[in-house]
């Protein structure tokens, strides 16, 4: 199949106000919203990160619920699709297409869109009302009407090709073992296994008590005593002796035996232990790994058999060991990066498709 290009299109004007319903957002005001504990993403003019600013809790007459649509802020022009509800403020314009439009149609005409940036500025925005009159050039059909078919065919042979251009590279990284962290074949069941303390194999350290009263707005994550979200509660000013990173915390109340791994610095309750590997070959995948063996005990401490810290020091997990009989960290880490490549490429071949 031959490649479609964009020099064998003719190409025709259009006024946005033709092809889209232009409104704006609602009165928002950013400064007394928290932006780091709500469900709904909260776009404003940010030229970065789809325009992105924090997910916010807020009235639901206030939600635009039109998707996909193009968002555009005043003073930046930069377009982005979004593709979710969404909240956004009276300095964003909301562009609704016409007619049913996908978002890869949206995404090339942001581009086109994007063309004219370098005109608008904060002393000259693109307002509702110039955004209306603003044209562009799209590729036309036989009718002389914007040909949004060969958009979406040629949106789609980019993605496409970015996703060839991947999966060639993680191919490579499966088949290459001379590649960092090499990813050769090695099967834990085929493995001789141990029983290992947790005591013996992690250091186990506390968190600290901080009660709600005392948590000041922030963005240090809080990590509680919870089986979702990775385990974060809130995010807070507060510093203490918890404080740490690349570290798995182990809920010993609450929800008992539930662990997440944390290679961010983060704050921990006192309802959580951080388990930090005693061996330096260990990295994240030895970490994500320890997490699985921990969590296959979580049956054990039911109904009234409580996961304190004596108990949790002495649990005994079974791990794949080396000749020395030691935990096999440096091949548990081959393999659970062998596990990831081959979820990501499942996940890109299902796009490719």
């Amino acid at each position: 199949m031959s490649k479609l290009k964009l020099t064998d299109r003719n190409w025709g004007r259009f006024t946005i106000g033709d092809l889209f319903h232009i409104k704006i957002g609602k009165s928002i005001d950013g400064n007394k919203v928290n932006r780091e504990s709500g469900k709904i993403a909260y776009i404003t003019r940010k030229e970065q990160n789809n325009g992105l600013d924090g997910f916010i809790d807020y009235e639901s007459d206030f939600l635009n619920n039109d998707y996909p649509v193009l968002t555009i802020g005043n003073e930046t022009a930069e377009p982005f699709v979004q593709c979710y509800p969404f909240f956004t403020g009276t300095k964003v314009n909301i562009l609704k297409p016409r007619q049913e439009l996908s978002a890869s149609v949206l995404s090339f005409v942001a581009v086109s869109l994007k063309q004219h940036k370098s005109k608008y500025s904060y002393s000259f925005t693109i307002n509702s009302t110039r955004l209306k009159k603003q044209v562009i050039l799209l590729p036309v059909n036989s009718d002389g009407l914007p040909d949004w078919q060969f958009m979406e065919d040629f949106m789609k042979q980019i993605e496409r090709d970015k996703i060839a251009a991947v999966l060639n590279y993680y191919n490579n990284s499966l088949n290459n073992n001379g590649l960092q962290g090499g990813v050769e074949h090695w099967t834990p069941s085929k493995n001789r296994w141990a029983a290992f303390a947790i005591q013996d194999i992690c250091e186990i350290h506390s968190g600290v008590r901080l009660t709600k009263q005392d948590m000041q707005e922030g963005k240090i994550p809080f990590v509680g005593a919870s089986d979702s979200n990775n385990g974060i509660t809130a995010f807070i000013a507060n510093k203490n002796a918890s404080l740490d990173k690349d570290v798995l915390g182990v809920n010993y109340n609450g929800s008992v035996v539930e662990n997440f791994y944390h290679p961010y610095e983060c704050l921990f309750s006192d309802d959580v232990k951080r388990l930090k590997i005693k061996s330096k070959q260990a990295g994240k995948y030895a970490y994500l790994f320890l997490k699985t063996m921990i969590l296959k005990q979580k049956s054990k401490y039911q109904y009234g058999y409580k996961f304190n810290a004596t108990r949790m020091a002495k649990q005994k997990i079974l791990l794949p060991v080396n000749t020395g009989n030691q935990p096999d960290w440096t091949n548990i880490e081959r393999f659970m990066q062998r596990i990831e490549l081959e979820k990501i490429m499942c996940y890109l071949k299902n796009r490719q498709h």
